[in-house]
Parts: C-alpha cells; sequence; structure tokens
C-alpha cells in the first residue's frame, strides 16, 4: 500500500504540511488543532519532563516559561548547539526542528494516514551545513527525507501548476526569518531556476524586534527607565510587537499601552515611522534583489512577474518598494503562507516519479506529468591546490572552483591536477564552497587524506570528480590515476561534523519524548 506523499515547510517562525491527493494536487494538512499553519516553537514543561509541546502551546508557554522554549530555531540550523540552554539542556538545531517535524507527521497520520517518504523545503541560500542538518532533523523524526528543495523553487512550481505563470519570473520569498529572490523561466509548467539570491537571517522577526525597540525607547524617554526587566517582560512584548507591526499593515497608526516597573504610558506608531525603522531591511532586499538581476543578466523590465511568497509580504512599504523597482503590482494569486508546502508536496512527487516510479500511484502520475522542475547549484564547490601565480611564476596555493554557482542540476565535473614533490606520499583532499580565492579564507566543508604509492616523481596525476544531485547533495572522488587508489567524501554524510552515528543516537533518544 502506497504511503501519503509529502511535503513539508519547515519555517522560522511557521511551519506548514501537504500531501498529494489522489490526483495529484497538493492539500495543506491542519494540525490536529485545525490550524493549517503550525508555529516553529517548542517547549519543554517542568511538570512532565518526558513530553515536549510543539506549537501554539510552546508560544504561548514562553509568558511563563521563557527558558523552557526554543524558537527562531531554523536560523541557527546547521550550527552545533542552539545558542541557548532550553530545559537546562544544550540542543542542537537539528534535534529542536526534528521535534516540529514530529509533530507535523503525527498530526497528519491522525488525518490521513502514514507518511514517511517526504521532502523538506530549505532556503536557496542556504549552504551545504545548512542543508544536511535539515535532512538530520527529518531523519531524526523517523522520515525519509527523499529530497530537499529550495523555498522559492517549491513556490514556484506550485503557482506554475496552478496559475497563469509564464516566462521570466522574479520569486520575492520574504518569510518570518529569512529572504530569497530567485530568477526563473517559467514555461508552460517547466520552471527553470537562473540564480538565487539570499539571507537567512532577514525577514519579520527583525521587523517585530524593530516595533519592540519602539516600545523600549518610548518607556525610557517617558520614565527614564527599561521597560523590560524579565524574560517574561520581553515574551510579552515580543507578541505585542509582531501584533502592531500586523495592524500597521492595515491602519496607518497603533497605539499599545505599555506596563513596566515604573508605572504605565501609551505609545503610538505610525506606519511612516515603522517603515523609516525597516529601512536598514529594505536597503539589504534591494541589494539582494538587483544582485539576483546581475546573475541573471537582465534588468528589472526584463521581468515579466513578480510572485510573492512568505508572509511578510503583506507589509505595504514591502509591496511599494517591488512595485517601483519594477513598475508593476507583484502576483500573489496564492496563499503566501502556504505555497512553499504545497509546492514541496509537488516536488515530492516528481522525485518520486523519478527514482520509484512503481510506488506513485496512476492518478497522481497523470496529475503531475506534465511538470518539470530543473534547479541550479546554489553555490560554487572547489578544491585546495598549487597554482603558478602569473605574474612571479611562483607556486601558491589557491581554492580552484570546480563547480560553479547556478550550474544546471544534476552535474558532474572532473578535473585533473598533479602531485607537487617527489616522493609525495599523501594528498589533503578539501572540499570547499564560495567563491573566495584565497584558500586561508575558504571555507572548508570536507577534508580527507589520501595515502599515494611511495618513490614516486612529482606531477603524477590525481583526478578529482564532483557530482552535484538534484537536491543540491554533493559526492566527491578523488583518485591517484596510477594506483587507482580513491578516496570518496559524500558531504552528506561530513558537512556540520555530524556523522550518520550521532544522527541515529539522536533520534534514539528524542524517541523517548512524546510530541505533542
Amino acid at each position: 500500500m502506497s504511503k501519503n506523499i509529502v511535503g513539508i515547510d519547515l519555517g522560522t517562525t511557521f511551519s506548514a504540511l501537504a500531501v498529494l491527493n489522489s490526483i495529484g494536487k497538493p492539500e495543506v494538512v491542519p494540525n490536529k488543532d485545525g490550524y493549517r499553519l503550525t508555529p516553529s516553537a517548542v517547549y519543554f514543561p517542568e511538570e512532565d519532563p518526558d513530553k515536549t509541546l510543539v506549537g501554539l502551546e510552546a508560544l504561548n508557554a514562553r509568558r511563563g516559561s521563557p527558558k523552557r522554549v526554543a524558537r527562531w530555531i531554523k536560523r541557527c540550523m546547521g550550527e552545533s548547539e542552539y545558542p541557548e540552554d532550553v530545559a537546562g539542556r544544550k540542543w542542537s538545531p537539528a534535534e529542536l526542528s526534528s521535534f516540529i517535524l514530529t509533530k507535523l507527521k503525527n498530526d497528519c497520520f491522525q488525518q490521513v494516514g502514514e507518511i514517511e517518504d517526504v521532502v523538506i523545503t530549505v532556503p536557496a541560500h542556504f549552504d551545504e551545513v545548512r542543508r544536511k542538518a535539515t535532512m538530520d532533523a527529518g531523519k531524526m523524526a523517523g522520515l525519509n527525507v527523499v529530497g530537499i528543495v529550495n523555498e522559492p523553487t517549491a513556490a514556484a512550481l506550485f503557482y506554475a501548476a496552478t496559475k497563469n505563470v509564464s516566462g521570466r519570473i522574479l520569486v520575492f520569498d520574504l518569510g518570518g526569518g529569512t529572504f530569497d529572490v530567485t530568477v526563473m523561466d517559467v514555461i508552460g509548467q517547466k520552471v527553470n531556476i537562473i540564480c538565487s539570491q539570499g539571507d537567512h537571517k532577514l525577514g519579520g522577526c527583525d521587523f517585530d524586534r524593530k516595533v519592540l525597540e519602539m516600545f523600549e525607547r518610548a518607556y525610557k524617554d517617558k520614565f527614564g527607565r527599561s521597560l523590560i526587566v524579565l524574560d517574561t517582560d520581553k515574551a510579552d512584548y515580543e507578541d505585542k510587537a509582531e501584533d502592531a507591526k500586523k495592524i500597521l499593515s492595515k491602519a496607518p497608526t497603533v497605539q499599545q499601552m505599555l506596563a513596566g516597573e515604573e508605572g504605565r504610558t501609551p505609545c503610538k506608531i505610525t506606519r511612516e515611522a515603522f517603515e523609516e525603522a525597516m529601512s536598514p531591511y529594505m536597503a539589504r532586499i534591494d541589494m539582494l534583489v538587483e544582485t539576483a538581476l546581475d546573475e541573471a543578466k537582465m534588468k528589472a523590465s526584463d521581468a515579466n512577474q513578480v510572485l510573492f511568497v512568505g508572509g511578510s509580504t503583506r507589509i505595504p512599504l514591502v509591496r511599494q518598494r517591488v512595485e517601483k523597482m519594477f513598475g508593476f503590482a507583484p502576483t500573489t494569486t496564492v496563499n503566501v503562507d502556504e505555497a512553499v508546502a504545497l509546492g514541496a508536496a509537488l516536488h515530492a512527487g516528481l522525485i518520486l516519479m523519478e527514482t520509484e516510479p512503481s510506488r506513485v500511484p496512476k492518478g497522481i502520475v497523470a496529475g503531475l506529468r506534465d511538470i518539470e522542475n530543473n534547479d541550479v547549484a546554489n553555490g560554487s564547490y572547489g578544491t585546495i591546490c598549487l597554482s603558478v601565480d602569473e605574474e612571479t611564476g611562483d607556486s601558491v596555493l589557491i581554492n580552484d572552483p570546480l563547480i560553479q554557482k547556478n550550474s544546471s542540476l544534476p552535474c558532474e565535473v572532473t578535473k585533473t591536477y598533479y602531485t607537487a614533490v617527489d616522493g609525495q606520499e599523501t594528498i589533503e583532499a578539501n572540499v570547499t564552497e564560495g567563491e573566495e580565492d584565497d584558500p586561508e579564507n575558504a571555507k572548508r566543508i570536507a577534508t580527507g587524506e589520501m595515502s599515494l604509492p611511495p618513490g614516486r616523481p612529482a606531477g603524477r596525476p590525481v583526478r578529482v570528480t564532483y557530482s552535484y544531485d538534484r537536491n543540491q547533495r554533493m559526492h566527491c572522488v578523488f583518485e591517484d590515476v596510477e594506483s587507482g587508489e580513491i578516496l570518496t567524501m559524500d558531504i552528506d554524510t561530513q558537512s556540520g561534523g555530524v556523522s550518520q552515528e550521532d544522527v541515529s543516537r539522536s533520534r534514539s533518544v528524542l524517541e523517548q519524548f512524546q510530541v505533542e
């Protein structure tokens, strides 16, 4: 019996799950409380240490037990530890994210049945470490992560499959914690990605923080003392700041009563003042959009449509800036909060049709037959090697890219290097990410050492092959041509320093918690 085909939008502030119905149409599955979006918050109740609460109840618990709640976890994805102890314990962001995924999985099971194979979304600009950590979170939750997909790509798939979208398209994805801008060509239901830019720490929660700063400044101007003294106060005013931001998307002013240790005072915020506070973030967004247009070798006027995705696109200033830049209004013909999850479900179906077609019901095959998605590499990937300086003739170390950013996926590149000295018995193999030429500043995402036969002269060939699959996962092979010695590095097992044994160990620990 086939299981449900699922896409999950693992968001900074909210997460959502969608399944493909019997004719290949994606549908959001509400959580057990009936909400289509689940807050990405995790709470460990003091009175029940074997239980974990995820969602609205966890978010509300911040007001009474802020040290027992984790949120905005996605911003830390790929780091070894969440920056704060939660319930007196250190957690990795992948572990905390696995509780969110488990909640979505359990709630889905109660309504539509068993799920196992999923696609999880990531920001387009996520590096290898963050991508792997996202996949690890899925495995810890007992899910078979058949793929990951860039969030703008997922949204574009849903737009292309359900709406009249065609030509050179720009997806503008501004969510609760991250921003992505992706340029693509859409022909019918075929999506060809050109390039992406983004920032994993730019989104609605940053705008909330600006409102919170306005609250604090107004109180200090009145009483000369801080408004927020306790963590419980901060949680309360974070919620009030978010509410004020939402009101300012509909009204020109908002008023909030501030109550601190020195007394109470009203605080009035105008939309104009809020937009001024947002200006540094909007400047950053403008720069990223311009960089994406430059990479795509196009002007704003070349775009046929701008597709809005993410809840923060509801802010009037965002729409105004985009309309001014492109000369036309952006498109919002879908639910901007759900488009990513819905597109991820479509992507999951496409992956399974390609890899395990016998498991995909005929109705879904028929529904997805005309949909096609072609993505690109989110970054450049290379290795450290010796090169000759053209000006001095000296040998110097450089970071040499093999796979260039925005290469069509899947792709494979082979390049031959040569041993540097007589009698060289080892090679230090480095896999790097990014365009940095200087090896001192290059980001190494995997390292290894390969033994060579002794007693050979310099200049022996070493063949290096990088293959990059549709899920933007790397497979690297370093081969000593004469001896046949091979060193293989799957970035999926090395990035972020977390082995598959670590993932299995974490899953065993996390399974002891009852997730609700």
